[in-house]
C-alpha cells in the first residue's frame, strides 16, 4: 500500500509557478508547439491555480506571468469579468476604435481602395 500523496501549500506555489514559467515561456517563444502539449500545460496550470495557494503566492504569479493571469481571468469570468484586466488599456482601445470609425465615415474608401 502506498502512501497518500499530500501536497504542502509550498509544493502547490512551487507546481504553479513551475507551469506559469513554462507557459509564459510557451506563449512568448517563436518557436511551433505541439497543441497536445500545450493544452497539457494548461490543464495542469488551471489544475494548481484551482488549489488552495495563499493569496500572496497567488498574486505574485498573476502579477509576474501575464499569459497565467489572463487563463485565471478566464477561469473566473462568469463571477468576475475581466478584473484583472487594465482599466485603462480598454478604454484606450475603444477610443482608438471610435477615432478609426469616425475617419472611416468622413473618408469613404473609393473604388481603387
Amino acid at each position: 500500500m502506498s502512501a497518500p500523496q499530500v501536497q504542502t501549500p509550498r509544493s502547490s506555489v512551487n507546481t504553479a509557478l513551475a507551469l506559469a514559467h513554462l507557459l509564459e515561456r510557451i506563449d512568448r517563444s517563436g518557436d511551433a508547439i505541439d497543441a497536445a502539449q500545450y493544452q497539457i500545460v494548461v490543464s495542469r496550470l488551471k489544475k494548481a491555480l484551482s488549489a488552495s495557494l495563499p493569496d500572496a503566492a497567488l498574486t505574485a504569479v498573476l502579477n509576474t506571468y501575464p499569459s497565467t493571469a489572463e487563463l485565471y481571468e478566464n477561469m473566473h469570468y462568469e463571477v468576475s469579468g475581466l478584473s484583472r484586466s487594465s482599466l485603462d488599456s480598454a478604454v484606450s482601445a475603444e477610443l482608438q476604435v471610435a477615432k478609426l470609425l469616425g475617419r472611416l465615415s468622413l473618408h469613404p474608401p473609393t473604388q481603387g481602395d
